[in-house]
Formats: structure tokens, C-alpha cells, sequence
């Protein structure tokens, strides 16, 4: 399998906020590492599909570096979820089309830098 890492750096402005993007991208968000100790322990992140709004990751209060691996809900042609026994649910990986993984941060101290590294395949 292929995978691609896209480096998205992150500087917050002076009232601890940041809006930044990756490249666009095609594939299946695999991965999200977080590389973040610089920003405050107080920083929330929103990591979204840019085009679509689809969340990929929301963290709270946090500056630990970390690897995620994001994943959604299946639903069945009837559009309810699908489970694999009835009662645990089916998730796999978000899958992007052409689109940019939009990253909002808040709370993250002024002035404070850190890295969100996306792994696509």
C-alpha cells in the first residue's frame, strides 16, 4: 500500500489561534501524529475535511504528542449503521476526494509552533 505523510506546521497567532491545511489529498486518512508539546496544555484542535466538514479528530486541553487513527461509522444501504452482531458497530478509515484535512486550533498560547503530520494511503 501507498501512504503519504503530509506536514502541516502550525504557528498560533497572539490570541492562541490557528487555521491551517494540508495539500490537497486523495485517499484514506490512515494516521494523525501530533508533534504539538510547543503549544499550551489548554490547545483544542478540530481536524475536519475541508470541502465536505467531515470530522476527522477533535482533541480538548491537550499539548501531548500523540499518533491518532480516526475512524467512522459503516451504515448499510438502508442508511443505519452496520454492525458486525447487532450491537458493535463497523468503523473504517475517512476517505478523502480531492479535498484539503482542514486543522483549527484554539487555546494553543501565543506565538507557540507544532506540527500535525497526516498519513493518507
Amino acid at each position: 500500500m501507498y501512504v503519504e505523510r503530509q506536514t502541516v506546521a502550525i504557528t498560533t497567532a497572539s490570541d492562541g489561534s490557528a487555521t491551517v491545511y494540508s495539500n490537497n489529498v486523495t485517499g484514506r486518512v490512515l494516521a494523525v501524529v501530533l508533534s504539538i508539546s510547543g503549544l499550551d496544555n489548554t490547545a483544542d484542535f478540530t481536524i475536519t475535511a475541508e470541502a465536505t466538514t467531515e470530522a476527522i479528530l477533535s482533541l480538548s486541553n491537550t499539548n501531548t504528542n500523540a499518533v491518532y487513527y480516526p475512524r467512522t461509522a459503516v451504515h448499510t444501504t438502508a442508511g443505519v449503521a452496520a454492525t458486525f452482531d447487532g450491537t458493535h458497530g463497523i468503523l473504517e478509515p475517512i476517505t478523502l476526494a480531492n479535498d484539503r484535512v482542514k486543522i483549527v486550533v484554539a487555546q494553543g498560547g501565543a506565538t507557540k509552533t507544532g506540527t500535525v503530520y497526516v498519513l493518507i494511503g
